[in-house]
């Protein structure tokens, strides 16, 4: 009952979606019709992604901030976070150029249906550093409250976070209405998200209809090249984590304790609730108890290898229906960095999927009628994302370790607990 009930929410969604693509592969251009219900959908998830985001981000902040750590620990925590995060980018992108989930769709086709503008497209040539000052910021605080600027906000959000947190005591009143928000804001989530299935499968339906079942290729091929992507990362990676933590013998007490963490990450979905089950298993693993319960709470929020997966295939999609050059230097950064950024650091954040989507859509100018076709890749890789999120802070958890405690104390610990 547990695993029907993690499941249930992706399920609906994904049989709406058929429901629609099956609906407009026989209705065709006729499908047309009930475009508006899908625009609806749009238009409620337009309408609160700026509080959303402005009190998700803020309250989130604010919260982790304040938690005492000791600064070795953190340090080693950023680093290994950032670290493993950017080589699964890398990794991720190399696999989308060799895969591309869009081959063979009609790219011009699609493009013709998004009526929309490139709203962050630049109309003149600036320098790169007038365009990085432009991509974090703007002139004035009302220009944050349009979905336009959604990194400048996110950006004005994790300081005033951080502010809240170092005034402490002083600003609980405020922090405390921010956590209120953020929990309404997410409830009001719940609430548009009933609508969900019918919305996106007019969507779709009025898509296929329009475009053929090729998108529905293009999810397909998506999800493959996701499994193996996350074969590559979960044995390959995490066992080369495990052996910079403790050679043979943490290879060993990794692969030994993992598979409770990995399945109750597929049965739950939920990176939250697999926290008592990691917590248990790490040590096992020769993880302190103070250095677990840094690393296993904090990385469930904010360290998500998954996700990351999920973000740069989100870009290349797109990237591939709307024709862009993804081999040039700069599409190569930019891809890597916007789905590390994505994954990892939305990740942080209630509702930090949707967030992510709309990010993509904002530093790249795509017209905003393009996010649901990439919500449909979250709902497709959520199991498997889910397993290398949770599951990579165990290992994670022995590489803090392993560089805050040195190499022979790691030794000792897996002694231990062996």
């Amino acid at each position: 009952m547990k695993f029907l009930r993690a499941y249930k929410s992706s399920a609906v969604l994904l049989a709406s979606v058929a429901i629609g693509g099956l609906i407009g592969a026989v209705a065709g251009p006729k499908a047309a019709v009930v475009e508006p219900l899908g625009d609806l959908f749009l238009n409620l998830m337009f309408m609160i992604i700026v509080p959303l985001v402005f009190f998700s981000v803020t309250s989130a902040i604010g919260n982790m901030v304040s938690m005492k750590r000791l600064g070795k620990i953190m340090l080693t925590v950023f680093i290994i976070f950032t670290g493993t995060a950017l080589l699964t980018a890398v990794i991720s992108f190399i696999g989308a150029l060799i895969i591309n989930p869009t081959q063979g769709i009609d790219a011009s086709a699609i493009r013709g249906l998004m009526t929309s503008t490139s709203e962050g497209a630049q109309t003149e040539q600036v320098s790169l550093l007038k365009q990085l000052v432009n991509t974090f910021t703007v002139s004035d605080f009302v220009s944050l409250f349009s979905r336009k600027n959604m990194l400048q906000l996110i950006v004005f959000s994790v300081g005033l976070g951080a502010a809240i947190a170092m005034v402490k005591e002083k600003a609980q009143p405020l922090a405390k209405l921010l956590d209120a928000g953020a929990n309404v804001m997410m409830k009001l989530v719940d609430i548009i998200m009933y609508y969900a299935p019918i919305g996106l499968g007019c969507y779709f339906a009025a898509i296929v209809g329009q475009l053929g079942p090729q998108i529905l290729q293009g999810y397909l091929k998506s999800f493959v090249l996701y499994l193996i992507l996350s074969v590559i990362v979960y044995f390959g990676l995490f066992t080369l984590y495990a052996f910079i933590a403790g050679g043979r013998e943490g290879i060993k007490a990794f692969w030994r304790n993992a598979a409770a963490p990995s399945i109750t990450a597929l049965a739950t979905c939920s990176s939250a609730a697999c926290i008592p089950v990691n917590l248990e298993y790490v040590r096992k693993m020769g993880v302190p108890m103070d250095i677990a319960e840094t690393v296993i709470p904090l990385g469930a929020n904010t360290h998500k290898d998954g996700s990351v997966i999920g973000g740069v295939l989100k870009v290349v999609f797109l990237f591939g229906l709307f024709g862009y050059n993804m081999t040039d230097i700069s599409s190569v950064l930019s891809i890597i960095f916007t789905g590390f950024l994505v994954g990892a650091v939305m990740g942080a954040i209630p509702g930090g999927g949707m967030i992510g989507e709309m990010l993509i859509i904002s530093v790249y100018g795509f017209p905003p009628e393009v996010l649901p076709i990439i919500a449909v890749i979250s709902t497709i890789i959520d199991a498997p994302a889910t397993l290398l999120n949770s599951t990579g802070n165990t290992v994670c958890s022995m590489m803090v370790t392993r560089f805050v405690e040195g190499r022979r104390k790691v030794t000792e610990s897996l002694e231990i607990a062996s």
